[in-house]
């Protein structure tokens, strides 16, 4: 594809931005493009099934296009004329025709040399904390660590910004809300593994909110930014903070690690892998920052414990119209 001729400069001011969005249909996309929309940007938002980003058709700068990103032609369509990119593209285990390589690695090889043809200059990258291309125990983190190799061997031609979040929660995430799925189907008895693994958990508007403020600061150029809630917690206190705002009965059997691996094997075999033998590995290396990513974006990050009860709690909107049904039905 060849890109029609525009400057290669980078905008760091307040203008609005032409912004492309991989993986904006998402937990953290759906966040981060309404903020970006509410500051005035212009976000195109590719999704291989429409509906899948109807929640944002809503919003007036927001463009969804209908394509599959891992197409390279394609993907440099997406990207024509756009001032920056964002990617958020992640996946949690493999499944069939999803492999952390090519997810994690592949596209991103992908993206940076599509990037470079259309002329895109500016890459924001979501990474993960314990990210290592060589030691990490995991896949996922090996995988992901091997995407952030790739984008810092390209800083000839990208103003990379990467991003290290730990645990990330808030309204519709795969954390708190599947905890208490789980205890719900289990009467409130839930076998953990890595009961004792600490994690800062960071509420997903603070993270959109650091992808968004790294977009007008020139500083954050070829930086990488760990992204920590104030608070440091063990895999058991949050399962039972969660339990907390819902009000959901919680009672924590702590597995030991022969009987966690086990429980990795059989249910990485359920359809969905909702927990699996990688995820063990991941959990076994503590998810906090060595630094304070949110302070050098000046950005003051929410305690788990004041957001939870926005959307798991008695004043939340759902528990509200619970209540309003059980008083119908007397």
């Amino acid at each position: 594809m060849t890109a029609a001729p525009r400057s290669t400069a980078v905008q760091f001011a307040t203008a609005p931005l032409k912004i492309c969005v991989l993986g904006g249909t998402g937990f953290v996309g759906t966040e981060l493009v309404a903020q970006l929309a509410a500051a005035g940007h212009s976000v195109r938002v590719p999704t291989r099934v429409l509906a899948h980003g109807k929640h944002l058709s809503v919003l007036p700068t927001v463009e969804l296009v209908a394509v599959d990103i891992h197409e390279p032609r394609v993907l440099g369509d997406v990207l024509a004329g756009r001032d920056a990119v964002i990617n958020l593209v992640g996946i949690l285990n493999e499944r069939s025709g999803a492999s952390f390589k090519a997810v994690h690695v592949e596209l991103v090889a992908k993206l940076i040399e599509e990037a470079r043809i259309a002329q895109v200059r500016r890459l924001l990258h979501m990474s993960a904390l314990g990210a290592d291309a060589a030691r990490a125990p995991s896949r996922y983190l090996r995988s992901k660590g091997e995407a952030e190799v790739r984008v810092r061997a390209a800083a000839q031609a990208l103003d990379f910004t990467i991003f290290r979040p730990s645990v990330i929660f808030g309204p519709a995430d795969s954390l708190t809300n599947r905890f208490l799925r789980l205890l719900r189907l289990a009467a409130g008895v839930l076998p953990l593994a890595r009961a004792r693994a600490r994690f800062a958990p960071v509420y997903v508007g603070d993270v959109a909110g650091a992808f968004v403020r790294a977009l007008s600061d020139r500083a954050t150029c070829g930086g990488t930014f760990e992204l920590c809630g104030p608070d440091v917690l063990t895999l058991e206190q949050i399962v039972r903070a969660a339990a907390a705002a819902a009000g959901t009965r919680c009672r924590i059997l702590a597995l030991p690690d022969f009987l966690a691996r086990l429980q990795g094997i059989v249910l990485g075999l359920v359809p969905g892998k909702p927990f699996s033998l990688d995820n063990f590995r991941s959990l076994t290396l503590d998810s906090v920052c060595r630094e304070n990513g949110f302070a050098r974006l000046g950005i003051e990050p929410q305690r788990l414990a004041t957001v939870l009860p926005t959307y798991l709690g008695e004043l939340t909107a759902a528990a509200h119209l619970n209540r309003l049904r059980a008083g119908a039905e007397r």
